[in-house]
């Protein structure tokens, strides 16, 4: 089950001078800054309440970010919806008929799990599906 919008992630050519404008904009900081190797990106996170956003600089040219700036040009690439449990949530969406561009949750940005789905099949929106990856106990 879907719980809240998550975050909004904006493509970004360079995460510096947007850190800057979005420091301006929404008067604060980003909160954390982190590197994702696996999709070949640099993040930052801001929030404002409830809101997250998260700004993506590529830092391959292989990277789905990079070639997203080359076809579209900065801007909002995806919108990230908080889940209980991920497996479910993506067995369920497959059944309704969206397709998953990852078969199963991987390690994303912020300490989540996540999934994409198919931007064809969602009005091509790019929506992505976070878990909070919780901690094993001892």
């Amino acid at each position: 089950m879907l719980t809240n919008v998550e975050h909004i992630g904006i493509a970004v050519k360079s995460l510096a001078a947007s850190n800057e404008l979005f420091t301006k904009l929404l008067n604060a900081a980003p909160y954390k800054q982190e590197a994702v190797e696996s999709e070949g990106v640099s993040t930052s996170f801001f929030k404002v309440n409830q809101t997250k956003i998260e700004l993506l600089e590529a830092t391959r040219e292989d990277s789905a970010i990079a070639k997203f700036i080359d076809k579209k040009g900065e801007g909002i690439h995806h919108i990230a919806f908080e889940v209980e449990d991920i497996q479910a949530e993506m067995e369920r969406l497959k059944q309704e008929g969206f397709v998953l561009l990852n078969e199963t949750p991987k390690p994303g940005a912020d300490n989540k799990l996540v999934c994409f789905l198919h931007p064809k099949g969602t009005n091509g929106v790019l929506v992505e599906l976070c878990q909070e990856i919780r901690q094993k106990a001892d």
